[in-house]
């Protein structure tokens, strides 16, 4: 082997994100447990410094040798930990030193970038013991981390043809130091640490150093991969940063990243699922996305499942990311109006048509679309595309194809009558007309199949109410107090049970017996009595909906709905 060849060797190191790497947690549980036993950890013996090579086979053997099996090492403790640190500072200021004075002689300051990336890979070791990363913040060493993230040149072995940069190195050693369960070891450590990165942009240099990263080489998608593994743990351990991590770079990169022209692969996958974090519960990060033409973005990479299923399950996770991602847009009024633009509702109808996977995801979006008052634009729209030719086959009959991609026959039926509901609240003229009259043709089928879905959910209700009056009486018998928390859970267990579909299947029953249609309220109450129900029990269900309406909305919100609400029921 020559000397280049010698210079051009790289050992395999793929990517490590946590969830993936059994045979990984074993190691460090191992070395967890060492620590454990004698109050300190096993690390490999650090090679002399000074130490210099002066031919390539001393260059493979080092490099060689950070992929083989440690030696016997010597203990680590805090003292140790403290050495380590205070070596990797020295070696870090020395290449740094070494690279200003020989600017165009690499070969000058190799051994350097050798021993730089031998010390960082030691550190590895500190992920065991959470509870000394103070030591990290105090003695610097997260400063000189994120100053390696930002260096002007990103090649740890200069001279070679596929270079591992200081960005993949670090960026390996801050993915296995914010591993989740590690963090959560001791909050204490982790919070110093996380306060740390925040404080040093170290979500805007990660970005900025992706964008340099070329993905077609296997390292370099490493790369990027354990970075996204690092913003992960982060936002898990602390969701608050989600919005400025958004505002720093990530969200841009992230859409850019999951429309670009490049095959399918891990990468994506993950891109999209930091993309569903990013915009949990989190208005201002969707406020972003939509000013960043993410609706747009978004139906675009979805549009390819409207005839087609995905090619792998690695392939459907990233779709119903990418699905959860749009429903949490769509949350926030203005991105409503941007879907619409978008033509999402047509999309959305096309998905509910063609019978493929997506269609199950389609539903829900299309229920976000149209639900409360600002989704009336949608709701006319849908109305105007021919949705009700849609909607409605899936209302009358549940598909069997549901359970087969994991979801319940009420959750369908669910999402299917809360966008009737929408729609007999929100639409106005000739589109409530139309809407109306799909419950008078065939001879109200449509009615007959709402009462039916009205008996099927009263019933599962009654069934869990007196399981519910069972715990209370235990309770009261026990001597415990039933508190508002535990009246919660209860309507919590109730709504699980059935009681929401419940609820919106009532509020169409009013509603159409409220449309002036003699024919929509003589077959509602003929069923009603043919079948032993009772005008008193739907009443009931919907003062109760009423009661609990308007969660998240303004009190002047809650009340007008009411009130409505109340109106409808006098006429019932």
């Amino acid at each position: 082997m020559d000397v280049g060849e010698l210079l051009n060797y790289q050992p395999d190191r793929g990517a490590k994100r946590p969830r993936d790497e059994d045979s990984r947690e074993e190691s460090r549980s191992k070395q967890k447990t060492a620590g454990r036993d004698t109050g300190r950890v096993l690390v490999r013996s650090e090679p002399d410094s000074e130490e210099q090579t002066g031919d390539g086979e001393k260059i493979l053997e080092r490099l060689m040798d950070q992929d083989g099996e440690d030696p016997e090492g010597e203990l680590v403790d805090e003292s140790t930990v403290k050495k380590m640190i205070l070596t990797f500072e020295k070696r870090s200021y020395k290449n740094q030193e070494l690279r200003i004075k020989f600017p165009d002689n690499p070969e000058k300051f190799m051994e350097a970038e050798l021993d730089l990336n031998d010390i960082i890979q030691e550190m590895h070791v500190i992920a065991t013991i959470p509870e000394l990363y103070h030591l990290l913040v105090e003695l610097n060493a997260v400063h000189s981390l994120l100053g390696l993230l930002s260096h002007d040149n990103t090649d740890i072995l200069s001279i070679t043809n596929h270079q591992r940069s200081y960005f993949i190195v670090v960026v390996d050693l801050l993915q296995e130091l914010t591993d989740i369960d590690t963090l959560h070891e001791s909050e204490e450590g982790a919070e110093v640490l996380i306060d740390t990165l925040l404080e040093g942009q170290v979500v805007a240099l990660m970005v900025q150093n992706m964008e340099r990263l070329d993905e077609t080489v296997k390292e370099e998608a490493d790369g990027v991969y354990n970075t996204l593994a690092v913003i992960e743990n982060m936002a898990e351990f602390r969701p608050g940063l989600c919005t400025e991590a958004a505002q720093q770079g990530l969200m841009q990169w992230l859409l850019k990243r999951i429309k670009a022209k490049m095959p399918f692969d891990a990468n994506k996958l993950y891109c999209s699922e930091i993309l569903a974090i990013l915009l949990q519960n989190n208005d201002k990060t969707r406020e972003l996305l939509g000013e960043m033409d993410g609706i747009d973005v978004l139906l675009q990479q979805l549009s390819v499942f409207k005839r087609h299923n995905p090619a792998t399950a690695e392939e459907q996770e990233m779709m119903e990311n990418l699905f959860d991602a749009l429903c949490s847009c769509l949350m926030l009024p203005a991105n409503r109006d941007r879907f619409l633009r978008g033509e999402g509702l047509q999309l959305m109808n096309l998905m509910l048509r063609e019978k493929k996977m997506s269609r199950v995801s389609a539903l829900k979006v299309l229920d976000y679309g149209v639900i409360g008052p600002e989704g009336s634009d949608n709701c006319h729209k849908f109305v105007d595309i021919l949705g009700l030719r849609t909607i409605f086959p899936l209302f009358m009959k549940t598909p069997k194809k549901m359970k087969k991609v994991g979801v319940s026959d009420k959750e369908h039926e669910e999402h299917v009558c809360s966008i009737i509901a929408s729609m007999l609240r929100n639409l106005k003229g000739q589109q409530r007309s139309r809407l109306l009259s799909k419950f008078t043709e065939n001879d109200c089928e449509k009615v007959d199949r709402l009462m039916e879905l009205h008996f099927k959910y009263l019933e599962a209700v009654q069934l869990a109410d007196k399981r519910i009056e069972g715990e209370k009486h235990d309770m009261v018998r026990r001597g415990e107090i039933i508190d508002d928390a535990m009246d919660d859970e209860f309507y919590l267990r109730r709504l699980d049970a059935g009681l929401f579909v419940l609820q919106l299947l009532c509020y169409i029953m009013v509603e159409i017996c409220n449309a002036g249609v003699p024919q929509l309220q003589q077959r509602v109450h003929q069923i009603l009595n043919l079948r032993g129900g009772s005008v008193k029990i739907v009443c009931h269900i919907m003062r109760e909906y009423a009661e609990n309406i308007g969660d998240g909305k303004s009190e002047e919100f809650k009340e007008s709905e009411q009130k409505r609400i109340m109106e409808l029921l006098e006429n019932f």
